[in-house]
């Protein structure tokens, strides 16, 4: 299976620049599915309905969330109803949407699947039982899953634990790129944190001058999405061949 997945965008930035570069991208690394966490692509964080479109639109087949989930509640009709996107699987079952998303490759079907972390975030349920529970139930599949988590330690013991039963484990949440792309010994595409789709030249996506003032003062002080300097931050894997590669456009 060749999978491109695009780490989280973030507001307006991320959006238009990956809306002009996608299709360069998957030009240059052919692939059967793209996957994206779009959970900070509002301005005020969460994705609302439009822009989820927006991105399916330029050509990402499914999108995945975050603990900003549920921010914008114009989402949540659409998340019951949409196909393309997922929550964390961990959530509450009476939170709007689905943990997981079927795809259909000419390799097969493919199912997405999205995980919050525990440590210093939102309270969820384990994040490994549930992630027993979806392979067991989908282990005619390859699973692809969005660890969206605060935590390094968290993210490589999750990677271990479902190495070899799963087909890639990505990190997203810090916004930062790790260079720990590779296969695990059981043959799991892992990555800590797939990194930012937004303003390099920011706090995480955040104008610098507001995050300053944040650790200044330790006043409440609004992030406003900076726009300067955008950058995609992806990670292709390409599991047949054994070849994954960290991206930066």
């Amino acid at each position: 299976m060749r999978v491109l997945f695009i780490g989280d965008i973030v507001g307006n930035a991320g959006l238009t620049h990956l809306k002009k570069n996608l299709r360069k991208l998957t030009a240059q690394y052919p692939c059967d599915i793209v996957v994206a966490n779009g959970e900070n692509i509002n301005q005020k964080n969460g994705i609302t309905p439009y822009e989820a479109e927006e991105l399916h639109y330029a050509g990402v087949d499914v999108i995945t969330l975050g603990n900003h989930a549920f921010r914008q509640q114009s989402i949540y009709s659409f998340l019951d109803d949409c196909n393309y996107i997922v929550r964390p699987a961990n959530y509450p079952s009476v939170c709007p949407g689905v943990g997981t998303a079927e795809f259909d490759t000419a390799k097969g079907k493919v199912v997405v699947v999205s995980l919050a972390g525990q440590v210093d975030l939102d309270p969820a349920d384990n994040p490994f039982y549930t992630a027993d529970k979806i392979v067991s139930a989908n282990s005619d599949s390859f699973i692809i899953v969005d660890f969206h988590a605060e935590a390094t330690s968290e993210k490589r013991a999750l990677g271990y634990y479902l190495d070899g039963r799963v087909g890639c484990v990505f990190g997203t949440h810090t916004h930062v790129q790790t260079a720990d792309e590779q296969f695990l010994p059981k043959g799991t595409a892992y990555m800590t944190d797939v990194g930012m789709t937004g303003s390099s030249d920011s706090v995480l996506g955040a104008k610098k001058h507001q995050a300053i003032q944040r650790f200044l003062t330790r006043a409440f002080v609004p992030l406003d999405q900076a726009e300067e300097a955008p950058v995609i931050n992806a990670v292709y894997a390409d599991t047949e061949k054994k070849y994954i590669v960290r991206i930066t456009l």
